[in-house]
């Protein structure tokens, strides 16, 4: 009854009751809100997927998957991006470790510059490389002499992955490497691991989880890249381990097409590549779920 003639005698536009306020926020009410929010993003990474289907037919979908132009841009595309994880495995975690373990002069400078790759656009970062590797510069002469052509060869392709991919796997090792505990790295270094020892036995398979979703989108951005390969790698001539004929990228590949007016095959190519690409997704999932991976299922963020 006090509750009620509290509630009347409230001026409008009063604070609700905590009551109401509780319902809310644990309710219905929140849980609507959640739904919504949530319902309208994944409606927006749906939508256009739905568009290339209904543009792209089943039968020209099928002819995309047996063109042999279009399978070796996807197996261009998937050996260098492979090559560029490996980059990034190899280079980016070192410098993640680095960032996260030893303070140093000019960190935040390091950090900001491992930062930048992800926002600026893509096309600055083939035009910078293109620049530098032009015929006449020294870098181009050494590539040269080398046997490492850069310029329209899977080199130049791999080259733009790593700078545009890199980045993620630092900053995820950085975080990872964190976030293991300073005293279980003590109590290994106490027992007579050396510091390399220790960092192998028990910071490394701490950290992996981590990692492993650092290049795992490494990779997904790899994938993705378009930006810095037209202006550096358009077209990609046999050059090092690959031996396969002229071609491009996926990206670049589609993008020739829609540029042609081919909106129809590029609209299927499309559609292949991401069928392709949500079964590997898909795969990743299965192996969380029956421990192929290093961590339980549900813990690897999207």
């Amino acid at each position: 009854m006090g509750e009620l003639v509290h509630h009347l005698a409230s001026p409008p536009g009063a604070e609700a009751p905590a009551p109401l306020r509780r319902r809310f926020r644990s309710g219905p009410y929140w849980l609507a809100l959640q739904l919504v929010l949530a319902g309208s993003l994944l409606l927006l990474f749906i939508v256009p997927i739905y568009a290339l289907f209904s543009y792209g037919r089943f039968s020209e979908i099928l002819a995309a998957s047996q063109s042999v132009a279009v399978r070796e841009a996807v197996w261009l595309t998937f050996f260098s991006s492979g090559l560029a994880v490996l980059a990034a495995l190899l280079l980016g975690i070192p410098l993640g470790y680095l960032l996260a373990r030893r303070a140093f002069r000019g960190r935040a400078i390091v950090e900001s510059l491992v930062g930048l790759p992800v926002v600026v656009p893509h096309l600055l970062v083939g035009l910078g490389l293109f620049l530098l590797l032009i015929p006449g510069t020294p870098l181009y002469r050494f590539t040269q002499s080398i046997g490492f052509p850069v310029y329209d060869t899977i080199w130049g392709v791999v080259l733009v992955m790593v700078f545009v991919s890199a980045p993620y796997t630092v900053l995820a090792s950085q975080l990872s490497f964190r976030a293991v505990d300073a005293r279980v790295i003590e109590a290994a270094r106490a027992l007579g691991a050396g510091p390399a020892t220790a960092f192998l036995t028990v910071t490394l398979p701490l950290a992996s989880r981590g990692i492993v979703a650092g290049l795992l989108l490494s990779w997904a951005r790899a994938v993705s890249e378009i930006g810095g390969l037209l202006v550096l790698a358009y077209t990609v001539y046999p050059a090092g381990p690959y031996t396969g004929p002229v071609t491009s990228t996926i990206s670049v590949f589609v993008y020739d097409l829609f540029q042609n007016g081919n909106l129809a095959d590029a609209a299927a190519v499309s559609c292949f590549f991401l069928l392709i690409a949500f079964a590997l997704f898909l795969l990743v999932r299965i192996g969380e779920r029956i421990g192929w991976l290093p961590w339980q299922r549900g813990e690897l963020a999207p």
